[in-house]
C-alpha cells in the first residue's frame, strides 16, 4: 500500500496471527482522537485540535485566547523539557490543565459553544475511519478513545457523524454543567499529556473489561501516544502511527516505536484490512 511502512513484517504477521487465533473477544483498540481518527489537514490547512476550536472561534470572552496562550507559554517548555524530573512535570501538567479549565469556566464555556463548534464541522474524520468505527461496533470490539482534550466535544463530534456507538468508551476530560448548560467544573481524574494511559483509569468500571481483552491495537499520531498502553498487562500489541508532517525529520523515531507507520495524513485502509484479518 502507498504511504505504508512496516518495521518488521514477519513479526507483525506473527502478532496478527496470535491475536486472530485468540479471537475478537480478547481484543480491544485504544486510539487517540485529534489527527488520528481525524484528518491532520483540511483544505490544505492544519486541522484544529478539539480544544483549539474553542480558542480560534472566539466563542468566549475576549481575554480567553491571550490568557490561554500565556498558560501555554508558561507550561509548554516544562512539558517538553528533558531536564525536569517526570514527577515534577506531571505535577505541573496537572496544574496547567486545572488552570486552563478554570479559565474556560471563568470565560463562559457552555453547551452552546460545543453545539456551535460541532455544527461548523471544522474537524473531518480520516478517510476510512468511519467504516473502521462501524466495523468495531458490529463485531462488539471495545474501543477506548483517549484524549487530554474535552471529552464532551469528542462525544458530540462522534454523534454528529452518527458513530457514537455503544462499544466506544471515551477517556478524556468531561465537563460538569449546571441546569442552564454552563460549565461548572471538570470530572476527576484530569487527563493531561503525561498521564494519558490506561493505568491512570484503572479504577473506572471499563478497566475490568479491558483486562479480559489483553490483545491490543494502539493508534496514535505522536510518539507520546505510545504511552496510552503504558503499564497495561497486554499479551499482544500492534502499534500503528500516523506520521502526518515533517516526515523526513520524524520517520526514524516512528519506525523505531511503531510497528506500522502511515504517512502523509493517510487513510484507514490498512487499519481496516488489519481488522478484517483479526476478526475472520
Amino acid at each position: 500500500m502507498k504511504n505504508i511502512i512496516i518495521s518488521d513484517n514477519k513479526k507483525l504477521e506473527e502478532t496478527i496471527k496470535k491475536i486472530s487465533e485468540q479471537g475478537k473477544d480478547k481484543f480491544h483498540v485504544i486510539a487517540d482522537f485529534d489527527r488520528t481518527l481525524t484528518k491532520a489537514f483540511v483544505n490544505d490547512k492544519k486541522s484544529s485540535t478539539v480544544i483549539a476550536q474553542i480558542r480560534n472561534g472566539r466563542y468566549l470572552t475576549e481575554d480567553y485566547a491571550p490568557r490561554a496562550n500565556a498558560l501555554f507559554d508558561k507550561y509548554h517548555p516544562i512539558e517538553i523539557s528533558t531536564k525536569i524530573p517526570e514527577k515534577e512535570k506531571k505535577k505541573k501538567m496537572h496544574e496547567w490543565w486545572r488552570a486552563h479549565f478554570n479559565l474556560l469556566i471563568e470565560c463562559g464555556m457552555n453547551k452552546q459553544v460545543i453545539n456551535d463548534i460541532i455544527n461548523k464541522s471544522e474537524i473531518k474524520f480520516r478517510e476510512g475511519s468511519l467504516e473502521f468505527l462501524e466495523k468495531l461496533n458490529i463485531n462488539k470490539i471495545l474501543l477506548i478513545i483517549m484524549s487530554a482534550g474535552p471529552g464532551d466535544m469528542i462525544k458530540e463530534h462522534l454523534r454528529h457523524d452518527g458513530v457514537l456507538y455503544p462499544n466506544i468508551h471515551i477517556i478524556a476530560n468531561m465537563f460538569k454543567f449546571d441546569k442552564n448548560g454552563r460549565v461548572l467544573g471538570v470530572e476527576e481524574p484530569i487527563i493531561h499529556s503525561l498521564n494519558k494511559h490506561e493505568t491512570e483509569v484503572n479504577k473506572l468500571p471499563i478497566y475490568n473489561k479491558l483486562l479480559e481483552r489483553k490483545n491490543v491495537l494502539l493508534l496514535g499520531d505522536s510518539l507520546g501516544d505510545i504511552g496510552m498502553v503504558s503499564g497495561f498487562p497486554y499479551e499482544n500489541l500492534i502499534k500503528i502511527g500516523f506520521l502526518n508532517e515533517n516526515i523526513e525529520e520524524n520517520l526514524k523515531g516512528y519506525k523505531e516505536n511503531y510497528d506500522v507507520v502511515i504517512l502523509n495524513d493517510g487513510s484507514f485502509d490498512y487499519v481496516n484490512e488489519l481488522i478484517e484479518k483479526i476478526i475472520k
